[in-house]
């Protein structure tokens, strides 16, 4: 496994929508492994590929230790309720704003194994969810973005 580099706001890639994931290959579960690596590395507790400049729509997730959530074409399904929260990017370190995200979001995406499944999360996991399947069609944060702050 190895951490990759993360792109920083402002690099074209980041806008641009990823392709989805035809076929899971040995590449793509080396991918998924870095990601996670790399996501740990930087203290996130989410990473999509676009931001390791890699145009797909894969995206990781962490946001209890030990519990990792890989997405392979995730599809937001079902979403309600809302929060307004801080949010900040591994793209953007040291930066963060108030978001405005549903408070519960179900997601169906493939694993690493290519069996397709549903994930429901609120808060926290449901925030995850929405900003890293943002990242697969060129979005940031900073698109949602109610106010900027900066932690301290």
């Amino acid at each position: 496994m190895a951490v990759l580099k993360i792109l920083k706001f402002g690099e074209p890639t980041l806008r641009k929508v990823a392709r989805p994931v035809e076929e899971i290959t040995p590449r793509i579960i080396t991918l998924l492994d870095d990601m996670i690596e790399t996501m740990r590395a930087a203290g996130g507790c989410g990473l999509a590929a676009p931001q390791v400049g890699v145009l797909r729509r894969i995206a990781v997730i962490e946001v209890e230790d030990g519990v990792v959530y890989e997405l392979i074409n995730p599809k937001i399904i079902a979403f309600a309720g809302e929060q307004k929260e801080s949010e900040g990017c591994l793209s953007n370190p040291g930066e963060y704003g108030i978001t405005k995200r549903p408070k519960a979001v179900t997601v169906r995406a493939t694993d690493r194994h290519g069996k397709e499944y549903e994930l429901s999360g609120t808060d926290l996991l449901a925030r995850a969810i929405c900003h890293e399947c943002d990242h697969l069609d060129g979005k940031l944060y900073t698109d949602v973005q109610i106010r900027a702050c900066k932690k301290g």
